[in-house]
């Protein structure tokens, strides 16, 4: 793990630290045989992936999810993680309809009134990872803010087990969040699925939700809009002497914990502090059931890091644009309002990013290797597009035509011209 003065960092360590962008374009030229093969051959070529990399074969009929396998998952999720489920998805729903937006109706000028028409996506594909962990988490994040925004259908891919079926406690989730259709589908396959449409499982308009480097390829090269392409998971701590060093220890164990890449990273103020959690991180580590993964994540992409002033800390930290970042300070409003990129923000010591991973209510599909400087969490307006409006009268185009004739002639577009002409003839 690096310890140093945030001064003291060699360009390549800094480097390392701010250039966190994936070089996937060897993937992609990969990905794209597998995603033309299920553009040509549909259900045919989904189950030959499926068999060749989740090892499971499965048959055209078999792909979709029925209501019996739903039901019967039910029955095989403990009744207290379905009140936790509960809980979770009720708290998602109603941040998320805070977010939800109106028609807006507004007079600019005497006869001209402009407004906004907000209209949901009608069908939409939702990816939720398998890999490593189950994550139905990742089925409210994705699912919920679509039917908040108003989508007429909802698609989920997820990985199959080794035994065909789906993990039941996901498929609780996904119900819970009322998905309209599951199917057996992952990676690529999934990805290629949902953009092409096959025999089985329809085409979308959008594919949202996180997954590994392949089905970010994926992503990337299919033609239908994906909410944002995300890398390894991280998390930057920007802490002073107030902070609790277990508090901040357990939080990098964390994030180490997702993968082998995840990043995590720590900005005091306090040389104490970076060494109480160092100490911590060491002594917790020993008893991580993941400890493997874990171990690999910090030593190669932790770092705790001192600075002179927390303003030092503020400013490589917009550099950095964490996916998420804690704010553990005296006066963290102060702080806040110095932040300008970061996925999601948690304030105080009692606000770790487990609790936006689960139960808070805000989105953990986040961007990614510095990406939130252009990308937005996901939110309600993914789900939505805005048509503008406009009701004009004589009057009202009389007050702006001879605007709009000066400048359509200056770009030599004379029919435009004519066509505001025309109404005063």
């Amino acid at each position: 793990m690096l310890f140093k003065h945030l001064s003291e960092l060699t360009d390549s360590e800094k480097e390392k630290l701010l250039n966190r962008e994936t070089d996937i374009q060897e993937i992609i030229n990969s990905v794209s045989f597998i995603l033309q093969d299920i553009k040509e051959n549909g259900d045919s070529a989904i189950i030959k992936y499926t068999k060749k990399f989740d090892k499971v074969e499965l048959n055209p009929s078999g792909l979709e999810v029925t209501e019996e396998e739903i039901s019967k998952a039910y029955d095989e999720v403990d009744s207290e993680l379905m009140v936790a489920l509960e809980i979770a998805a009720s708290n998602i729903m109603e941040f998320h309809n805070l977010q939800l937006g109106t028609n807006l109706w507004f007079k600019e000028l005497n006869g001209i009134i402009l407004g906004q028409k907000i209209t949901p996506l009608y069908k939409i594909g939702v990816y939720v990872p398998g890999g490593r962990a189950t994550y139905p988490s990742s089925a409210l994040m994705t699912i919920i803010p679509a039917k908040v925004a108003g989508v007429k259908e909802v698609i989920m891919c997820t990985p199959p087990q080794s035994d065909g079926t789906i993990n039941p406690v996901t498929l609780c989730a996904a119900d819970i969040a009322e998905v309209d259709r599951i199917f057996k589908v992952g990676g690529v396959q999934a990805i290629g699925a949902m953009a092409y449409g096959t025999e089985t499982i329809p085409k979308v308009q959008k594919i949202v939700g996180p997954g590994n480097v392949f089905v970010t390829a994926a992503k990337m090269t299919v033609p239908v809009e994906i909410d944002f392409p995300a890398g390894p998971s991280e998390v930057l701590i920007l802490a002073d002497e107030t902070a609790n060093a277990k508090f901040i220890a357990m939080d990098m164990i964390a994030q180490a914990e997702h993968d082998p890449n995840a990043i995590s990273v720590l900005i005091t103020t306090s040389k104490e502090l970076a060494k109480e959690v160092e100490i911590e991180i060491n002594k917790q580590i020993k008893d991580a059931k993941r400890y493997d993964i874990i171990k690999k994540s910090i030593d190669s992409n932790g770092a705790i890091l001192t600075a002179n002033s927390i303003a030092e800390g503020i400013n490589f930290s917009n550099e950095f644009a964490p996916e998420h970042l804690e704010i553990i300070v005296q006066n963290p409003l102060e702080v806040l309002n110095g932040i300008k990129n970061a996925g999601s923000i948690f304030i105080g010591n009692y606000a770790p990013v487990s609790a936006g991973d689960y139960a808070s209510g805000t989105n953990h599909v986040l961007p990614t290797a510095s990406a939130s400087k252009i990308y937005s969490g996901l939110n309600v307006d993914h789900f939505v597009k805005k048509s503008t409006i406009q009701i004009i009268d004589k009057n009202g185009l009389d007050n702006i035509k001879d605007t709009i004739i000066k400048i359509a002639e200056a770009e030599g577009l004379e029919a435009h011209a004519d066509a505001v002409r025309v109404r005063f003839k």
